[in-house]
């Protein structure tokens, strides 16, 4: 039987992808969220630039292979947060 964690975010614990309205990703397990800020632990950030990778192309590769978790912790600003999602919904290969 699974650990079972009352009182928590419903994606506590699931690699969840966090996108912005801008350049920007986060990719991390989601640790707790509430209307201020949103914690995830063993994240990596994305950036979009001109001639890079899109957003599109780093997820694909991130449902994949994973990603580097680059921040043991990170907290997000909720507001800065468009949507969440997790990392084992996004599609491989399109």
């Amino acid at each position: 039987m699974g650990t079972f964690h009352h009182d928590t975010h419903p994606l506590h614990g699931i690699t969840c992808v966090l996108d912005t309205a801008g350049p920007r990703l986060y990719v991390g397990r989601l640790h707790e969220a509430d209307a201020r800020t949103v914690l995830l632990h063993d994240a990596d950030v994305f950036d979009e630039v001109a001639g890079g990778p899109t957003k599109a192309q780093y997820l694909a590769r991130a449902a994949a292979v994973g990603v580097w978790p680059r921040h043991r912790s990170l907290a997000v600003d909720a507001a800065e947060v468009t949507s969440v999602r997790r990392l084992g919904d996004v599609a491989v290969g399109g």
